[in-house]
């Protein structure tokens, strides 16, 4: 892939880097999607509960095979295609028997690839192929990482992320997250070789204001230009930080938004973690 820039011949392209892909269908397998309702921030009642989303072109889903359950059946690369849904690339599989899925692509697959889903240790670890962690060798990067066997792939599947397998400790795998945290994860769960494909996404440049409205993201506006009335750190003569004062940086009603850790204390995967990702080791018992 290579980042592409083009001589500005309107104000947006003045900004814009995109990124090539590689792809080979612009259309998606019509079986394998499906509508959805966008909420545009909206709850059950009408209520606008996540600011900031609303408009954007309108996209169909693409029903991703997570699990990779279908055993022992080789599939064939048909496409690479784009995903408005997400900042990887996906591929279209086609079994065996007939029966067709999407996958996450990996870095380095090619249309007429034979990719296979198993539960056994095979003798070569090509991008794609899809086991439980017991059967992968250590220092291998991984993808697409289940939690808990059988729920689907949770862990690692943006664009250019990977884990890694650090090893196998009985019935437990420690992986490295993309984070940088170290955790063990049942050695049961499935994960797939490779890392995710279109690692360039990151190193794009929108352009211009309306490539953000088109992906469905409304303006933002900084709450040190509100009034006191509005925000807690509006207000002040003239530009100043915090409301006139130096305060912390908070949310319209009040929540502090930097300086302490987010996560509970009390939250039952805190066991699992073995270093955190700032680099220190958990204690135990903690």
């Amino acid at each position: 892939m290579a980042i592409i820039t083009t001589r500005p011949k309107t104000p947006g392209q003045r900004f814009l880097v995109r990124n090539k892909r590689d792809l080979t269908e612009k259309r998606p397998e019509k079986d394998l999607t499906q509508s959805i309702h966008r909420k545009k921030g909206r709850n059950s009642y009408g209520r606008i509960t996540s600011r900031r989303r609303g408009g954007g072109h309108k996209r169909l889903y693409r029903n991703i095979d997570f699990r990779r359950d279908k055993l022992d059946i080789p599939a064939t690369i048909q496409a690479l295609e784009y995903d408005p849904n997400r900042t990887a690339t996906i591929a279209l599989l086609q079994y065996a028997d007939g029966e067709k899925s999407y996958i996450l692509a990996p870095d380095g697959l090619k249309v007429g690839d034979t990719l296979l889903n198993t539960s056994t240790t095979p003798t070569e670890f090509p991008p794609g192929l899809s086991l439980k962690l017991r059967n992968i060798p250590p220092a291998t990067f991984i993808h697409a990482i289940e939690l808990e066997p059988g729920k689907g792939a949770q862990i690692a599947r943006s664009a250019g992320i990977f884990a890694q397998l650090l090893g196998v400790e009985g019935d437990r795998a420690i992986l490295k997250m993309p984070s940088g945290e170290q955790r063990y994860v049942n050695a049961e769960c499935r994960a797939t070789i490779g890392i995710v494909s279109n690692g360039e996404h990151q190193n794009r440049s929108l352009g211009k204001a309306g490539r953000n409205r088109w992906l469905g993201r409304r303006p933002r506006v900084r709450g040190m230009v509100m009034n006191p009335v509005d925000h807690p750190n509006g207000g002040g003569q003239g530009k100043s930080k915090g409301g006139g004062g130096r305060q912390h940086l908070k949310s319209p009603w009040g929540q502090l938004s930097k300086g302490f850790p987010t996560r509970a204390k009390a939250k039952t995967t805190n066991a699992q973690i073995i270093v955190r990702r700032n680099g220190k080791k958990v204690k135990k018992g903690k």
